[in-house]
């Protein structure tokens, strides 16, 4: 095989590859945006411990990120995902039924 092939059958192998373990982008996304979606319906008053739980597993997938666990960082943001919205229900619980 010619170098010029071999290097692009390296890069094609670590272009594969590297999807395998690709960066969580959404699923953090998604578990910030339940965090915030909590907190706007004070769940930080009426549901703090489940607040917190999301907090905590959100900050697992953080440190699991910069420790390059991409896996792992993926499942802890669905965890704070859930987390959050039990929150967020048990926040709106609190509140009472809405007179809209």
């Amino acid at each position: 095989m010619k170098p010029n092939r071999r290097l692009w059958a390296a890069l094609a192998v670590a272009v594969l590859l590297s999807a395998c373990v690709a960066f969580p982008v959404q699923e953090m996304s998604d578990a910030r945006q339940a965090l915030e979606s909590a907190r706007e319906v004070g769940a930080d008053r009426k549901a703090p411990q489940a607040l917190r739980e999301a907090e905590a597993w959100l900050e697992r997938a953080d440190r699991d990120l910069e420790d390059g666990f991409y896996k792992r960082a993926r499942e802890h943001a669905q965890m704070a995902k859930e987390a959050a919205i039990r929150a967020r229900e048990q926040a709106l619980r609190a509140s009472g039924p809405r007179m809209d």
